[in-house]
């Protein structure tokens, strides 16, 4: 890297070296996410395919190969489905506003893809260690609902403007309860670096994660994150029966594929934030051999993978959710079970060092 930096300053000059390279260098660490990403959101819609396939008994996607082989049956499916959104024509209806039409998918990919620059993959693996990563994600995350709001306006459809005022409400109510979760993180960790975290839960060699003390906000966060993702069994936003399919109803092509793709990075990124600050991130689930060693980075991608696979089994399992019902379990059990255990752990943490010593709370409450 001190190469790379000095190879910069001979071509460019000491004014635009430095400049130059950081610049480059940030552009190699975006493609470097971005790539992974975007092909673990293509590759999760194949797994969702032949996971719930496998649940309800058939066999799912099982003829786009590559080159003929015979035991990736299935594996090209993904990028067929791409490369026909590709070749798809984006219908604009009339009387829609062009400009919202075509910029409402890209309000909704850009926060989906912003927030992990701040995402740590190891100790050493983060494109930008903040101090407020944690703040950064919130802010990112929480501006996706414009696209969505924007998308049902611009459609100038009835069926698209419900089902966008249903999302935005739906996104809206959960995200308290997501971020009343995450208060109780903080209040352990005293610190909103994604890394600092991390590091917070490592200690012994039994396993002491936040997922033990911080288990009922776990749920919170993870069912809340299902609801903001607009997954089944929270995806009355799409209720075809009701309003068509939602606010995405009149776009088609690549405009619709932005949409999906944004859905599936939001899961990922749920999935990953939880895997950070409940499950110890990169950390191994004992400080023992054969466990440490395994790298940290393979550890989060498991966990990642874990709790991707609820995301699938939710679809498979629970049927849709009446309205009232969503926003009943949001505001009337969520968010109060979120005070509540905000008061109790205050009241734990006040208690004094003599007391937590005496118990295993020592573990977590410093």
């Amino acid at each position: 890297m001190e190469y790379a930096q000095q190879l910069f300053g001979q071509f460019f000059g000491a004014e635009w070296g430095p400049a130059l390279f950081s610049l480059t260098k940030n552009l190699v660490l975006i493609v470097a996410i971005v790539l992974p990403l975007l092909l673990g959101v293509a590759y999760l819609t194949l797994a969702e395919r032949k996971i719930i396939a496998f649940m309800q008994i058939r066999v799912g996607p099982n003829r786009v190969t590559f080159f003929g082989i015979p035991w990736l049956a299935g594996w090209g499916q993904p990028i067929a489905d791409a490369v026909k959104a590709l070749m798809k024509e984006i219908i604009i209806p009339n009387g829609a506003n062009k400009f919202l039409f075509i910029l409402a998918p890209i309000l909704t990919i850009t926060p989906a893809l912003a927030a992990w620059a701040v995402v740590p993959f190891s100790p050493e693996m983060v494109l930008a260690d903040i101090n407020a990563g944690l703040l950064y994600i919130l802010a990112m995350t929480s501006m996706g609902v414009y696209g969505i709001i924007i998308a049902g306006w611009a459609s100038n459809s009835k069926y698209a403007f419900l089902g966008a005022m249903r999302s935005a409400a739906q996104v809206v109510s959960y995200e308290l309860a997501m971020g009343f979760a995450l208060v109780c993180v903080l209040m352990m960790s005293h610190s909103l670096n994604l890394g600092d975290i991390v590091k917070g839960q490592e200690g012994g060699s039994f396993i002491n994660w936040y997922l033990i003390p911080l288990f009922p906000m776990f749920l919170v966060y993870f069912i809340s994150g299902v609801a903001e993702t607009n997954r089944a069994p929270f995806d009355v936003a799409e209720g075809e029966s009701e309003i068509v399919a939602g606010f995405h109803v009149e776009y088609s092509g690549m405009a619709f594929t932005v949409f999906f793709l944004a859905e599936y990075a939001n899961m990922i990124l749920v999935a990953t934030l939880a895997s950070l600050i409940f499950l110890g991130g990169w950390l191994p689930p004992f400080n023992i051999a054969p466990f440490t060693l395994i790298p940290g980075f393979i550890w989060l991608l498991l966990k990642i993978a874990f709790l991707l696979f609820f995301f699938l089994w939710f679809r498979a399992t629970f049927p849709r959710y009446r309205y009232d019902q969503i926003m009943r379990l949001g505001w009337k059990v969520f968010i109060p079970i979120t005070l509540v255990w905000i008061v109790l752990l205050g009241a734990v943490m006040q208690l004094p060092p003599s007391f937590l010593n005496a118990f295993p709370l020592n573990l977590w409450f410093h």
